[in-house]
């Protein structure tokens, strides 16, 4: 009986792939599906996106987005799309915001925890974009109404519905109180 060897996906192979309607990530070469998220999660994303956004269009702080994807390590290559991103405008491309996945890591990466989602799962995707340089990782918790903060240092700070939330090296003068985040979800 012969053996077949596993090819892993460059991040090149991963564009050509064709649509399918589902989520996905290039990890380490292999491409990983997931179910598009539920509406509780879109309505956190989108509220937190757009107060990112009002935010960074006072000073022309920089570009917040949704889902786009990221070259986060290569050989074997690794493209996660966070559900959030900002990037500071002094680490924009000179070329302007790419056409295809982005050749550097966020500034900020808010990860909205799904219910089918596991804690491992989750420590995955904060350990890539620790690992790739991004400062700040927010994951929200829907169902406890809480986001925690984990950078590099290994620290996490979590943040109750009563918090406020800020990162203020990467967001200077940025606030949100965490409930504000979880007013739609009635």
């Amino acid at each position: 009986m012969s053996t077949v060897e596993h090819q892993l996906l460059t991040a090149h192979d991963y564009w050509q792939l064709p649509e399918n309607g589902m989520q996905r990530a290039l990890v380490r070469g292999e491409v990983y599906e997931t179910m598009p998220p539920g509406g509780r999660h879109g309505l956190i994303a989108a509220m937190l996106s757009m107060l990112l956004r009002l935010w960074a269009r006072t000073d022309s702080q920089g570009c917040v987005g949704v889902e786009s994807g990221f070259l986060l390590s290569r050989n074997p290559d690794t493209i996660r799309g966070p559900d959030v991103f900002f990037i500071r405008a002094e680490r924009i491309p000179s070329t302007g915001i790419p056409e295809g996945f982005w050749m550097i890591y966020p500034d900020l990466v808010v990860e909205v925890v799904s219910p089918n989602e596991t804690a491992e799962d989750v420590r995955e995707k904060i350990r890539d974009y620790l690992a790739a340089g991004t400062p700040v990782v927010w994951v929200v918790y829907p169902r406890t109404h809480e986001v925690v903060a984990h950078t590099p240092d290994g620290l996490a700070q979590t943040y109750g519905q009563d918090n406020i939330l800020v990162a203020p090296t990467i967001l200077p003068g940025f606030t949100c109180i965490v409930n504000t985040l979880f007013e739609d979800m009635t």
